[in-house]
Parts: structure tokens; sequence; C-alpha cells
């Protein structure tokens, strides 16, 4: 099994669990959680591929309203954890509890007692859906010439990152990275020669900013964004340093720059815990404006700023 996919069972019963375990870990990384709220947690942790969910689960005397259905409709219902296909396994065999289930969201009833070769044939199916899916999303959110996310994409992740670091009170850093004197690198060197430069230039940001979380995107133009989750101001700095270093020492040429004989960037960065609902945009503001004083201190750097509340 290298497919790269997880699946995750949430069930009460260890039979079962011990049974699904023995009949999939070939196919996929199997998880387990044994309750509903551990199964929630557990699904935004990992974001499976797969859920296998336990339809009769009762819920629990200190989690009233935490049963099988309620589950997957939360599921279902959560940003992080929506696009997971949600199997349910029941052993009320009946067109009302079916029904019941794929209003909730589930994609697929498995009925008890579990056949072997159905549930790996159904599973297989999912799994097929799920990596096809997860392709058509990607080239979606591709930009066309560089390879990298596009505007929507970090739209979105940006939109995602935002809500997550103010649930966790975390500081969120954001990069705002423009080639210094493209219009003139064109006028030079022809638009062809342009689009390469914006390939080395992602390429470099690409290699560079590779933590963990980190997303690099063309946000326009000759323009890049670069999420940096848990960004303390020191991270940033450090951060933009490498990149000017690394753009700068692939050192392609741009004899019409009045910078550098080479193509260089200007950074503007931004760390800040986003705990308001207009973080995201006054953040994007910032960086911007960050960025315009990197420019006007001569190019080929990075200034960073931290937002106050």
């Amino acid at each position: 099994m290298d497919s790269g996919q997880t699946l995750l069972v949430i069930d009460d019963n260890a039979q079962i669990i011990h049974l699904l375990a023995s009949l999939l870990e070939w196919q996929v990384a199997v998880h387990f959680a044994k309750g509903g709220h551990e199964g929630i947690q557990m699904a935004k942790a990992l974001r499976p591929d797969v859920v296998i969910l336990d339809l009769d689960m009762p819920s629990p005397p200190d989690r009233p309203g935490m049963g099988g259905l309620e589950v997957c409709k939360l599921l279902k219902n959560d940003l992080l954890t929506r696009d997971c296909a949600v199997l349910v396994v029941t052993g009320h065999n009946s067109d009302a509890t079916e029904l019941a289930a794929l209003h909730a969201g589930a994609v697929d009833v498995l009925a008890k007692p579990l056949h072997g070769p159905m549930v790996q044939m159904r599973v297989q199916t999912q799994l097929t859906l799920q990596h096809q899916a997860a392709t058509l999303r990607k080239l979606v959110h591709l930009d066309g010439l560089t390879g990298l996310f596009n505007r929507r994409h970090f739209d979105a992740q940006w939109d995602l990152e935002c809500r997550r670091h103010r649930r966790q009170n975390q500081p969120l850093g954001l990069a705002l990275v423009d080639i210094d004197h493209f219009k003139s690198f064109n006028d030079t060197y022809d638009h062809l020669g342009g689009d390469v430069a914006l390939n080395r230039v992602g390429q470099s940001l690409q290699t560079t900013a590779r933590r963990p979380g980190e997303v690099v995107a063309r946000f326009g133009g000759d323009e890049f964004a670069i999420i940096i989750p848990y960004a303390s101001a020191e991270n940033l700095v450090s951060l933009g340093d490498r990149i000017c270093d690394s753009v700068e020492g692939m050192a392609v040429p741009h004899s019409s720059s009045d910078t550098a004989p080479v193509v260089t960037v200007s950074l503007g960065l931004v760390s800040a815990v986003p705990l308001e609902d207009d973080s995201s945009q006054r953040m994007l503001d910032l960086a911007a404006q960050a960025l315009q004083r990197a420019k006007s201190q001569g190019r080929n750097c990075a200034v960073a700023s931290v937002a106050d509340h």
C-alpha cells in the first residue's frame, strides 16, 4: 500500500474495527476512532479520503446528539472534512435508514454483517473517485504558466488558514513577492523571456518556502504570494532574506535593471494572529504596504511588518 490515501474508521465496536483493519490495511492507511467526538477531531487533523462510520453508534452520555447520523452531518458540514467520502455501516437495513444516511451526506451504505469482498470493492471505488476528484481540483487550482497554485487556490487557502490560526490563537504569516523591473525585462527579452523568468522565480520560491503548510501561489502578473503558517516575525525575516538570496543566486541576466545585472525580487511580509473578521484583508493590505516600502528602499530586499490589533 503506497497510494498516500487515508481512511478513518469511526466505530465503538472493537470487533468491527479489527475486521475492517484486516480487510483494508493493504489498500490504504487505516486509522481508528472509538467514538463520534474523537472521530470528528481525528478527521479534521487527518483529512482522510474515506471515512467508514458506524451509523448505529449511540450518543455517549456526556455528548448527547453525537450518534452516527449526527457525526455524518457534522463531517459533511465542516470545511475541513466535507470532501471526504463517508460510507456508513448499519444493521438497520431499511429504505428509511439508507435515505437518512444519504441525506446526511453519506455516499454509500454497508449492511451488517459485513461482507469482506464487498467492503473492499466499495472502499476501492471511493478511493479511486477521491483520487480523480483530487486530481481535477489540483488542475483547477494550478497556474497554467508556472505550475504553482493560482489566485483562486490562494484565496481559498488563505481564508482557511486565517480561520485555523484564529481558532488556535497562533500567528500567521504572509509574503507578497514582486519581480523587480519586470516590465523592462519583458521589453528587453520579450514575453517568452518573461515567461521563463516567471517560471525560474516560481521554482526558486517553491524550493525556498518548503516548510510544512507553506503555500506558494502566483498572485497575478509578476507577483507571487506565500502563506506561512505559525510564522513569528523572526521566521519572516529569515525567509525573506533567503528568498532574495535564492532568486539573485540564480543569476538570470537582467541588463535593463536599475537594481542588479540579474533578476531580483522585493518582498513585503506580515505576521499576525488573525483575531478579527477583517484580518485576512487587513493582512493583505499590510503586506502590500510593506512591499512598496521594500521597493522604495532600493528593491532586492524584504521588509516585514507585524500587524497590531
